[in-house]
């Protein structure tokens, strides 16, 4: 899609405007079942095969809780810092659209299940406290597909609707507004969301993946004048599934509204689309009105009453909090500062400890996830825990080099096998004989033939200009595709010519 819109540079937008953030993020829980049904939760099955007259919303069908739901709320309000209601209920949102079978969505309202919360991040070494408004539960809808060649419903030739993920529990975990980050607020924005995902897998309650659209985010922003105190017109750019398009979107939104803004134009409030091929947002429907969903209480469900007792039983089942693992895992790897923030910064924290858990040093562990890897996910535009890698894997791309099968050189050739589908490293390395030739034989052979096509450097280190060994050692990788082992070549070099 190309869209040409006018924009004044980040600099200078902030410069003229203050921007104020408040983000949305749904959570989809990893329940065996429904929020309110017996059907099952599987990702990725055939389309319209998890569903009943229940998610279906079918004359005469009658919802049930689920308990298991009920508790990854509490559990996830607890770990927030937020307030957890004695007593809450559901509510009816009603709106049609043809991925809600039902005409309308049960959500809660007035009455959520956990309200005022905090959590701190960190960004340049700069401490943002993000406020927490409420989080609460709701139900998924169905996924509609347009076909066509915009992939959106405008201009679609048709339109197909899968209900398997309508009726999966969701937690909607909305911010109050986040001021005062100035040109970081996209930073601290992804930085939130970031350890708002560490946060819901250390517990348990979600696969957090944002590739999957189990954890999404709605990003609004508004500007106002450097100085000035009341907000501007917010923007609402929808279901933005990966932590740098967080970031790309509110630094654009940025952008585009300061550019209306200072050529003495007026933002409209709506919701927007980001477009992650393009890198930009376009518009989608306005907001300039309050919309009535009018709301009322689900008369076919309780309110929900956790006891005292209940809820304490849960705060004593939470991990450890997500400031003191960081900094217990700081303090175990013994990386500087700059290079732990690294790790932070790129959302590599859970990928380089699973690594670490998985067999490897905290090193090795992040060498490859912020070098090569994170390279690939550059080049693929995607998120690192995206690519088709897991830490056991990188582990055993490392233990190959540590045992002397491969070199690093090799080691990429055997990454881009795992990625490519090709099978566990071992088997890379089979597959595409990436083995590290060691055999004396065949590699004083290929020493030799070094020596013999440069007599020059060969007599120079026979007069004890040893450095000179690396250009031999140079042409007999070259010969072997890399797959000589360095070290050896080197002792039967120096052994040829009497060092």
């Amino acid at each position: 899609m190309t869209v040409t819109t006018d924009l004044m540079s980040y600099d200078e937008a902030l410069e003229l405007f203050d921007p104020v953030m408040g983000l949305e993020v749904h959570v989809e829980l990893n329940t065996a079942t429904k929020m309110f049904c017996g059907c099952p939760t599987e990702f990725g099955a055939p389309p319209n095969t998890q569903v009943c007259p229940v998610c279906l919303g079918l004359p005469g069908s009658l919802p049930v809780v689920n308990g298991r739901a009920v508790e990854s709320a509490i559990r996830i309000g607890l770990a927030l810092g937020c307030d957890i209601a004695p007593w809450c209920r559901f509510a009816r949102k009603n709106y049609f659209y043809p991925d809600m079978p039902k005409d309308f969505q049960t959500s809660q309202y007035d009455e959520p299940i956990a309200t005022n919360g905090v959590v701190e991040v960190e960004v340049e070494g700069q401490i943002f406290r993000v406020e927490i408004e409420r989080a609460h539960m709701e139900e998924d809808t169905g996924k509609s597909s347009h076909v066509g060649v915009s992939g959106r419903i405008h201009g679609a030739d048709y339109s197909i609707v899968d209900y398997n993920r309508a009726g999966i529990p969701l937690i909607e975990i909305v911010t109050k507004p986040i001021e005062g980050a100035g040109r970081l607020a996209p930073q601290v924005a992804r930085a939130y969301v970031a350890q708002l995902r560490d946060l819901l897998r250390a517990l348990g309650v979600s696969d957090v993946r944002m590739e999957q659209g189990s954890l999404r985010c709605d990003a609004n922003v508004s500007l106002r004048r450097q100085g000035e105190t009341a907000y501007g017109l917010r923007t609402e750019t929808k279901n933005v599934n990966s932590l740098r398009s967080v970031e790309r979107a509110l630094t654009y939104e940025i952008c585009r509204q300061a550019a209306i803004l200072a050529g003495g134009g007026k933002v409209t409030q709506e919701t927007r689309h980001w477009h992650e091929d393009t890198g930009v947002t376009t518009s989608g429907r306005s907001k300039e009105e309050a919309e009535d969903y009018r709301y009322f209480p689900e008369p076919d469900l309780v309110p929900i009453a956790p006891s005292k007792e209940w809820v304490e039983e849960l705060r004593g089942s939470l991990p450890e909090p997500p400031s003191q693992h960081r900094r217990r895992l700081f303090e175990a790897w013994g990386f500087t500062e700059m290079e732990f923030r690294d790790i932070l910064g790129a959302g590599a924290l859970h990928l380089v400890e699973a690594t670490v858990e998985a067999g490897t040093t905290p090193a090795a562990a992040r060498k490859w996830w912020l070098g090569e890897l994170a390279r690939r996910a550059k080049d693929t535009e995607v998120e690192l825990e995206a690519l088709p890698i897991t830490p056991a894997q990188v582990a055993g791309v490392q233990a190959l080099v540590d045992a002397g099968t491969v070199n690093d050189k090799l080691a990429r050739e055997v990454i881009d096998g795992v990625l490519a589908g090709e099978g566990t490293p071992e088997e890379v390395v089979d597959k595409r004989g990436l083995a590290v030739v060691s055999d004396d034989s065949a590699l004083g052979a290929a020493v030799d033939r070094a020596i013999e096509a440069n007599p020059d450097v060969a007599e120079k280190i026979r007069g004890g200009k040893v450095a000179a060994a690396g250009a031999l050692i140079g042409a007999v990788m070259k010969e072997m595709r890399g797959q000589a082992d360095a070290g050896r070549v080197r002792e039967l070099i120096l052994q040829r010519l009497g060092q």
